[in-house]
């Protein structure tokens, strides 16, 4: 009973729906019926449709803390729909983002990957989620220009 309470977390499918589009781009993404059907749709296609900012992002912000060739596949696709979410999703608290794929990270990782995980979503959030519509507005352009430091992030 609880492992099916589980699976039905909408943050794991997008987990698993980005992991299964990884390992093959060619098959089309499918989303059975579900009651976060359009949530986990529109994770996992915002997070698959903005790859390129979302990954440059981590590049700027996270080139100390992630390798790209020892940090595990499932750990940075959880950090990417976190960071989609942080910013396109605001509506969704902060603290309500980092606490649900710290979850997630319980079916996917071991328990000490769990710490790293944490850190890494603290420190995104704080540089990830700007409060005025117009910084918003802006954020892409800051993150391609690489002037990310220029909003006020309190």
């Amino acid at each position: 009973m609880q492992d099916n309470k589980i699976r039905q977390n909408p943050r794991i499918i997008v987990v698993q729906k980005l992991y299964s589009h990884h390992l093959n781009k060619d098959t089309e993404l499918t989303f059975p019926k579900h009651r976060y059907k359009k949530f986990i749709k529109d994770i996992v296609n915002g997070t698959i449709e903005r790859k390129e900012l979302i990954q440059g992002f981590m590049n700027k912000e996270l080139k100390d803390d992630i390798n790209e060739n020892k940090t595990e596949l499932i750990i940075k696709l959880m950090i990417m729909a976190a960071i989609y979410e942080f910013m396109f999703k605001h509506k969704t608290p902060v603290k309500v983002v980092i606490s649900e794929y710290l979850k997630v990270s319980d079916f996917f990782v071991q328990s000490s990957q769990k710490g790293f995980l944490n850190a890494i979503l603290d420190k995104i959030s704080k540089v990830s989620r700007i409060k005025n519509e117009w910084k918003r507005f802006l954020l892409p352009f800051m993150i391609i220009f690489g002037n990310l430091r220029f909003f006020n992030h309190n």
